[in-house]
């Protein structure tokens, strides 16, 4: 199961699993882009939930309806731009309800329900942003990311005695649909290129790729770790 699988990384995780041979579920709130998705799979058997994870409610629904996953990715996510002067408990609500919240809440009410196997993997998309470095006006954002660190790691010792895997992975900026919008101008972005070590951003399928590995029996040694896949940014 892939959340956040409607976009950016969320969607290329799930049409790289599919190419592999996995069965997919993917999760999003918009039920037309998450078609789009579906549509750009390898393979066949993989379904679509449409469900706000923010909502716990919506949660519960989604566990009832799922079958015994053997891998979870956690990509839902959202971004906040907010000076720290500026910060209150709405705005913190509002992306911890996102960022944190609704991965922590889905993860222990699979377990519960028994809805993931032994030997399984469950994978979180971090950042590099709150576990390795921070920006201006990032303060919440990175709060739910470092927090999602700390979550891996104590799931990963709960969780090993009946074999599954958590892990992490920080991504450095990731050339998505985002950069289209015309926020950023192309003087900035090929600024900000320059800033990486191997001299541009990352790729969706990059993370993918790292995913890939760490739900594989590649990675069977591997537990309560946080891979950073940024292209050299936090190394000078």
């Amino acid at each position: 199961m892939v959340t956040g699988a409607s976009s950016g990384i969320g969607q290329s995780i799930a049409i790289e699993c599919s190419k592999m041979g996995a069965t997919v579920i993917i999760v999003a709130r918009n039920q037309e882009r998450l078609s789009q998705t579906l549509t750009q799979m390898a393979g066949e058997g993989h379904q679509t939930f449409c469900a706000d994870l923010a909502i716990e409610e919506e949660i519960d629904k989604l566990v009832a309806d799922l079958p015994l996953l053997n891998g979870v990715v956690h990509c839902a996510g959202i971004g906040s731009h907010v000076p720290f002067k500026f910060v209150n408990k709405a705005k913190l609500d509002e992306v911890f309800a996102v960022n944190y919240f609704a991965p922590a809440l889905l993860s222990q009410k699979l377990l519960k329900a028994k809805k993931i196997s032994k030997q399984s993997s469950i994978v979180f998309i971090a950042s590099i942003s709150g576990t390795c470095i921070a920006s201006t006006a990032s303060s919440i954002y990175c709060s739910t990311k470092a927090a999602i660190g700390g979550l891996v790691k104590a799931m990963a010792v709960d969780l090993a005695p009946q074999g599954i895997r958590v892990n992490s992975i920080s991504p450095g900026a990731i050339r998505t649909a985002i950069f289209d919008s015309g926020e950023i101008s192309d003087e900035q972005l090929k600024e900000e290129e320059q800033r990486y070590l191997l001299k541009r951003l990352g790729k969706p399928e990059e993370i993918a790729y790292a995913t890939i590995y760490l739900l594989s029996d590649a990675s069977s040694w591997t537990t309560g770790t946080n891979m950073v896949v940024d292209g050299g940014y936090t190394t000078v």
